[in-house]
C-alpha cells in the first residue's frame, strides 16, 4: 500500500491575511472556494511540492497558530531564506543542530522526544551534512515552518 500526505489543515485566524502571506511567499494558490455562508477553503500548494496546505472557515477547530513543525526541504538553505526574506517574509537565521545531524529541537531551545535540548549553531553544518542546516519562520497567526536543506537524500528515500 501507498501512503501520500497531499494536504496538511492550518488553523488560521483571519483567512484573507494567510491567503496574502502564502502567496507572497511563493505559495500557488490552488482553490479558493465559499460556496456556502460559514465555510471557505483556501488551498495552496508550496513551489515544487506534491503536498499542499488549505485553511479557511469552517475547516477546524484547532487553535489559530498551534500547527508547529511544517517542514519545506530546500537544496540551499541560503537561497532559499534569501528569496523569502525578498518576498518579506522574516526568516531567522540559518542554523545548525550542535546535538546531532536532525533538528530535535524548536523555537527556545526545548527538548522533545525524551532527547536532550539542542543547540542552534549560527550557520549551515560546517560540514555541509545533508538534513543538518535549518531556518525557521512562522505565519501571522504563529504556525511554525522550518527550512531544511536537504541535498542527497538517506537511502531508501
Amino acid at each position: 500500500m501507498n501512503l501520500k500526505l497531499e494536504l496538511v489543515v492550518l488553523p488560521v485566524s483571519d483567512v484573507d491575511r494567510a491567503k496574502a502571506f502564502y502567496e507572497r511567499a511563493g505559495f500557488r494558490l490552488d482553490v479558493d472556494k465559499a460556496p456556502v455562508e460559514g465555510w471557505r477553503a483556501v488551498h495552496l500548494t508550496p513551489p515544487g511540492s506534491e503536498a499542499s496546505i488549505i485553511f479557511g472557515e469552517g475547516l477546524t477547530s484547532a487553535e489559530p497558530g498551534s500547527a508547529q513543525g511544517l517542514y519545506l526541504i530546500v537544496t540551499d538553505i541560503e537561497a532559499a531564506r534569501t528569496e523569502l526574506l525578498e518576498r518579506g517574509i522574516a526568516v531567522g537565521e540559518v542554523f545548525h543542530d550542535g546535538g546531532g545531524v536532525l533538528f530535535h529541537g524548536h523555537a527556545g531551545g526545548t527538548a522533545t522526544h525524551d532527547l536532550p535540548a539542542q543547540r542552534r549553531l549560527p550557520g549551515r553544518h560546517p560540514e555541509g551534512l545533508s538534513y543538518a542546516s535549518y531556518a525557521t519562520f512562522s505565519d501571522p497567526d504563529g504556525n511554525g515552518w522550518v527550512l531544511q536543506e536537504i541535498t542527497e537524500r538517506f537511502p531508501g528515500r
